[in-house]
């Protein structure tokens, strides 16, 4: 019973954006039992720097709004059972690196249970691409989870 959300890059930022949405404001009360987030993005704004804004022509006001980096809200009593996984591969770019690392902690220091998994020997399409493998230890993670990831 519950919820369980994944997501890889941009599927993370979105999961990321689930878990910082108040619910309660569209009367609504999902059970988000926990939450794998890899190698996402959780700071819009260093976007608006890059070729990719180019064609999303993002005002820095819409990086703000939709930066879960910058929406993180205290860990509401229902969000005290949630476990959220933040996944970021050694081979990362630097930037998604920081935004993984940074994003744990800032749900940590909001009362969240987080826990960030440094994946070594792998990029940012490995380490999702892995899942196939029995061995692997974030496919491991996931069979802890009664959803398959």
């Amino acid at each position: 019973r519950g919820v369980y959300l994944c997501g890889h890059s941009a599927g993370a930022h979105l999961a990321a954006m689930v878990l910082s949405t108040d619910w309660t404001e569209y009367g609504v009360a999902p059970d988000i039992k926990g939450a794998v987030l890899v190698s996402g993005v959780y700071d819009l704004e260093p976007i608006l720097h890059t070729y990719v804004n180019d064609a999303l022509e993002m005002s820095r006001e819409v990086a703000q709004r939709n930066s879960p980096m910058l929406c993180v809200a205290p860990a509401a009593p229902a969000a005290a059972a949630c476990e959220v996984l933040v996944a970021v591969a050694q081979h990362d770019s630097p930037e998604f690196r920081r935004q993984s690392q940074e994003y744990g902690q800032a749900l940590r220091a909001a009362g969240w249970a987080v826990s960030l998994l440094d994946l070594a020997g792998v990029d940012h399409f490995d380490i999702i691409e892995k899942l196939s493998e029995e061995s692997y230890i974030l496919t491991q993670v996931g069979e802890g989870l009664p959803c398959s990831l």
